[in-house]
């Protein structure tokens, strides 16, 4: 399953819109590598998200194309959630 989708199937993200562009402004990564939106997930891969100040590492548990509301965050467990630094103009 490309990676844009998961995100949206696993409802870590709201919109697949939003999942492409972030995959293609580098904001995504798999496995330590940026990937594209159509980028391959697989089970055990680890994606790393960054939004905003935020920073969301995630391990792939299961990939399905339907998921209800209650079952989506089985497909995924929470590695790490780490705020980022900002720079801060003085």
């Amino acid at each position: 399953m490309r990676v844009d989708k998961y995100l949206k199937v696993s409802r870590i993200l709201k919109r697949r819109t939003i999942s492409k562009e972030l995959a293609e402004n580098q904001r995504i990564e798999i496995n330590g590598r940026v990937v594209k939106p159509s980028h391959d997930v697989n089970v055990g891969d680890t994606i790393a998200i960054t939004f905003g100040n935020r920073k969301l590492e995630i391990r792939v548990l299961s990939i399905q194309e339907v998921k209800k509301k209650q079952e989506a965050s089985d497909m995924y467990e929470i590695v790490s959630e780490t705020r980022l630094e900002s720079d801060v103009i003085q």
